[in-house]
């Protein structure tokens, strides 16, 4: 018997990495709602976090305490395809979140968090299994482009042209068969 496998469930698989899917909704001036998943995405980073320390000396002795929780960057590799064209995408929830570039009429306007919670409504990474039912979820919360990397051009190269995007958020949700970690705390 498999590592996997128990008596009780003997078609589970156990997660892999090529069965996933990532959801990216977005709001611009220009259209109502842009949401749905990005099936041109190549690669992305699960969301993961770590734990600062406190450190006490006492004689010969020390000792560890927990301290704050910090989140680390996603980053996500996709293909730039004519349509949907990314590129254009990407640069519009840059704009939308405040960017604008000098000489324009309205540069003296600048990013802000709520401009980039509203240009950029959610990034949920999903996990399927072999049927594309979710088995486990990353919702990324205030999430907000931190990094853009459109892509490196080169005539010895046939390769399809790659925008790399770093996102930046407060924390992530993670649900698991409707069990939820990391949430909000509701009372």
């Amino acid at each position: 018997m498999a590592f996997w496998t128990s008596v009780s469930k003997t078609d589970n698989d156990p997660k892999r990495n090529f069965r996933w899917k990532i959801d990216v909704g977005y709001m611009t001036a220009n259209e109502t709602t842009a949401n749905g998943v990005v099936w041109w995405a190549k690669k992305v980073t699960k969301p993961n976090f770590q734990v600062q320390e406190s450190k006490h000396n006492f004689l010969n002795h020390t000792f560890y305490w927990p301290g704050r929780t910090e989140w680390q960057i996603v980053s996500m590799t996709l293909v730039d395809p004519v349509s949907p064209n990314a590129a254009a995408q990407t640069s519009r929830i840059i704009a939308d979140s405040g960017y604008k570039v000098p000489g324009n009429s309205a540069a003296l306007e600048t990013m802000s968090k709520g401009k980039a919670g509203a240009a950029l409504t959610h990034v949920i990474i999903s996990q399927i299994d072999h049927e594309g039912k979710t088995i486990e979820e990353w919702r990324l919360e205030n999430p907000f482009i931190k990094s853009v990397k459109f892509g490196e051009l080169d005539y010895e190269n046939d390769e399809l042209t790659q925008i790399e995007l770093e996102f930046r958020y407060d924390w992530a949700v993670c649900s698991t068969d409707g069990e939820i970690f990391y949430d909000k705390v509701t009372s």
